[in-house]
């Protein structure tokens, strides 16, 4: 039996998505067309919630803070249809060349940009990006309460926290956090260790996976270590498919039912990123995909 799960995850009152999201951090296509296509294709293939955050844009030959927010903007005022068909997440708390500042002030005005730059009225899911280590999380807690009250988010996550600064977050907050966005792959297996998986499964979170490829390393090997990819060859080998959709499979495999972030924006292998859901891994496999990612075999 399989351990890779690729059924629907549930995110809070947001109801089910697919176990892979199409992430925005690419999303840099000039042509108008062309960006509707990749979110007509990730829709189309199930991955139907998209991730962004108000910071994309500073890199991959974006145009600036805030440019892919208003790229998929411009995508969802060209194809209004295609806001039913999504959940729209996104994330704050970034502010160049401040590192981070989620104050109230600062914070209120992240997600009013990001509303108006993405032209809907509501977020679906919105995150606070990376901790500001500089405010209470009582502050943090109150601002993203009103902004909920006020029909602006609907429910609430965080990325790149630690599980102690999750609790802390959600100790502050009268409704539960849905989200949690750690990086996860065969490459980085940090959430597996550091209790983050964990809490997860206790608080009955969602992680959100991103760069389940690590940022493209596995498909190209490029600081990988040997033995991680001849146990991942091996295995694609076996179930008849590239690396790259065994190293998703493992992330799915988790039964905290993680979702993975793929950032690719090419329709092609957006589609061709579903076969990671018809992989079997047994715990022989995951555990040697583990012990050749740590370089250490487990006790």
């Amino acid at each position: 039996m399989s351990l890779v799960n690729a059924s629907p995850r549930t995110l809070g009152s947001l109801g089910e998505v697919g176990p892979l999201s199409f992430g925005m951090w690419r999303f840099t296509d000039a042509n108008l067309q062309n960006r509707r296509a990749l979110v007509e294709a990730a829709l189309d293939h199930g991955l139907t919630l998209l991730d962004t955050a108000d910071v994309y844009g500073l890199d991959w030959n974006g145009t600036g803070f805030g440019s892919v927010e208003a790229a998929l903007g411009e995508v969802l005022h060209d194809a209004p249809q295609l806001r039913d068909r999504m959940v729209l997440a996104t994330k704050g708390g970034i502010i160049p060349p401040v590192p981070y500042d989620s104050s109230p002030t600062a914070l209120r005005q992240a997600c009013e940009n990001s509303l108006r730059r993405l032209r809907v009225e509501t977020i679906d899911l919105y995150q606070i990006h990376r901790p500001d280590m500089f405010t209470h999380p009582s502050e943090v807690a109150e601002t993203l309460t009103a902004l909920r009250s006020e029909g602006k988010i609907r429910e609430v996550g965080v990325s790149n926290h630690t599980v102690a600064q999750t609790e802390a977050l959600a100790a502050h907050l009268p409704f539960p956090l849905v989200s949690t966005q750690p990086e996860f792959s065969a490459a980085a297996l940090t959430p597996l260790r550091d209790g983050t998986l964990d809490y997860c499964m206790r608080t009955d979170i969602t992680p959100l996976a991103w760069s389940p490829l690590a940022g493209g390393r596995i498909a190209t090997g490029d600081n990988i270590r040997p033995e991680l990819l001849d146990v991942l060859d091996s295995i694609a080998a076996r179930e008849s498919v590239d690396r790259t959709s065994v190293a998703i499979a493992f992330v799915l495999a988790h039964p905290s039912q993680p979702i993975a972030i793929i950032g690719t924006q090419n329709p092609e292998r957006i589609a061709a990123s579903l076969a990671s859901y018809a992989i079997t891994l047994d715990r022989a496999d995951v555990y040697a995909i583990i012990q050749a990612s740590e370089g250490v075999p487990l006790p």
